[in-house]
């Protein structure tokens, strides 16, 4: 059972992700009936080291305090993803992990973990505009960056800056079930579970360049996602044959037409239900996909949510007019 934690801090730490972890781990909630953790905060760089919001932290514990750690958090920082750890801090997460320890990572403390090879061969998550660096940095690793979390045996790894409490409330779960981390998540006021992945959260890409034969068709495809429209049509806009058309649109695309439409489409009606109050049936027809069943298909499967869901996530109280009511009038008027 989980009772002794420590978070373990370098240069330049985020006191966002650093803060998740003692909300979680770090606060006496034993009038409740809830977990008290033994918890303690160690430095891996010296007695004192800045955040970076510029002020300092001091009276922090050594590395020793981590061989009695049944947990060993490591929150994010800056330049994780190009610095260079120091090598008892990997050695003593890698003991940790041999003795039967977890550790859990905040953003880009996942870095660190890859640094002590604890990445090899296990999936694991970190923020969207990180995934292709950790790729690059750790090859070993199953990059997963679409998730806000990923329990892999010992290593818990989460995406950027709040999933860090999904991770956080999900070891509790393992550890003293649904119960205790739905209590702790009322007492934080945040959900115990949050719908979706990190795919709901990443920016529209710049559309490609360096199109040459096949830019045009795009910017076509663009202005005419509402229509059904077919790889025959495509090549003949194109002058060219089907075939030769897939190819060249591979090439300079790297995906299919097909796939290209409909990621479109998907970013469109994100763009149209964050920015309209267009029914569902409504958005589902101005970005192709016919009906709100199709669309919500699809958006299942590429962002693992609902477009509902995903409205009420990004419109919160504006979305159908909710909340409204909820705001008293001035008195006298």
């Amino acid at each position: 059972m989980l009772k002794n934690v420590a978070a373990v801090l370098l240069d330049g730490v985020h006191p966002f992700e650093l803060g998740v972890v003692c909300e979680v781990f770090g606060l006496d909630r034993g009038d409740e009936g809830l977990p008290v953790y033994d918890f303690a905060v160690a430095s891996a760089e010296g007695p004192t080291l800045s955040t970076h919001c510029g002020f300092t932290l001091g009276n922090l514990h050594g590395l020793d305090r981590l061989e009695s750690a049944d947990l060993i958090c490591v929150p994010a920082g800056n330049d994780y993803t190009r610095r260079t750890f120091p090598p008892e801090l990997l050695e003593a997460l890698r003991r940790a992990v041999g003795r039967g320890a977890r550790v859990l990572s905040v953003c880009t403390g996942v870095f660190a973990l890859g640094a002590a090879g604890l990445l090899d061969g296990r999936r694991c998550s970190v923020h969207w505009r990180q995934a292709d660096e950790l790729r690059l940095a750790h090859p070993r690793a199953d990059v997963q960056p679409d998730v806000l979390y990923v329990a892999d045996g010992p290593v818990i790894t989460s995406a950027g800056t709040a999933a860090g409490i999904d991770a956080c409330l999900e070891l509790v779960r393992l550890e003293h079930g649904p119960k205790v981390a739905n209590a702790i998540a009322r007492r934080m006021v945040v959900p115990p579970h949050r719908d979706g992945g990190q795919a709901q959260f990443v920016e529209r890409p710049v559309p490609p360049s360096g199109c040459d034969t096949v830019g045009g068709v795009l910017a076509w495809m663009e202005r005419h996602l509402d229509r059904e429209i077919t790889v025959e049509q495509l090549a003949e806009r194109a002058h060219m044959s089907p075939r030769t058309f897939a190819r060249r649109f591979q090439q300079e695309t790297g995906t299919t037409p097909y796939r290209w439409l409909l990621r479109q489409r998907v970013l469109l009606a994100q763009e149209l239900l964050e920015g309209t109050d267009e029914t569902v049936d409504a958005v589902a027809g101005r970005a192709g996909f016919g009906n709100a069943a199709t669309l919500r298909h699809h958006f299942l499967r590429t962002l693992s949510t609902t477009p509902h869901a995903y409205r009420r996530t990004f419109r919160g109280g504006q979305a159908h007019g909710a909340g409204e009511a909820a705001v008293p009038a001035p008195a006298g008027r």
